[in-house]
């Protein structure tokens, strides 16, 4: 071999690793590209995984909100707005007995009756509050003064009237018969109403006030 072929050869030897060292960076280059493009497939994908998500997620929070608001339901505000005003009535009627029972019995169940419906009457008015209802008014529909044991005026005037046995037994006639109204309406929300407090409070003025109207006609049967 003359110094030129030896030279010729030997230029490209020194090419030829210089060709695949190009040749691997290429490869190499486009390896890493696929990866960067698959991220991007991918990233692009995962965007609309998020929209999809975000979607999904904007949904629940709506049905949740959704839920929410009906947690609450006609029923549940009639109920505050019919029963406040009863309550009211009853506790008027239970401070009438001071000064004016005879019946120790008497006595102590209308010191009952207040201490237990004067806070519902301030959780019930709360209710409405939060619901963003008007609280109860004289007119609320459904105050057919008798039908849901309401008593008129002239009712009440008697009953101030009454002293001693007289007013027991016309105290424990009238608290029967209001008592019977509250029950009435107490199983209608539970039967239509929605929001888990007002059924839980319907429940309790059901159990108590049941056993209340036993005792008071226990009272009217020994007066």
């Amino acid at each position: 071999m003359t110094a030129f072929t030896r030279a010729f050869h030997g230029k490209h030897l020194h090419r030829e690793p210089v060709r695949r060292a190009a040749a691997v960076g290429v490869v190499a280059a486009g390896a890493l590209m696929l990866p960067a493009c698959g991220s991007d497939g991918d990233g692009a994908s995962g965007m609309s995984g998020m929209d999809h998500g975000g979607s999904k997620s904007s949904a629940t929070a709506t049905a949740t909100a959704a839920a929410k608001a009906g947690d609450v339901d006609e029923a549940d505000v009639t109920f505050a707005q019919m029963m406040i005003p009863h309550h009211e009535q009853a506790v008027a009627m239970a401070e009438l007995a001071d000064g004016r029972a005879s019946d120790v019995e008497i006595k102590d169940l209308a010191a009952k009756i207040e201490k237990a419906q004067d806070p519902e009457i301030k959780t019930m008015t709360g209710w409405l509050q939060s619901w963003g209802k008007p609280t109860a008014t004289g007119d609320t529909p459904g105050m057919d003064m008798g039908g849901d044991g309401m008593m008129s005026d002239k009712d009440m005037k008697e009953l101030k009237a009454m002293q001693g046995k007289e007013f027991d037994k016309m105290f424990a006639q009238m608290m029967i018969d209001h008592h019977n109204g509250a029950i009435a309406m107490a199983k209608t929300e539970q039967k239509s109403g929605q929001n888990a407090d007002a059924k839980k409070m319907a429940e309790a003025i059901v159990t108590g006030q049941s056993a209340e109207v036993k005792q008071l006609q226990s009272i009217l049967d020994r007066l």
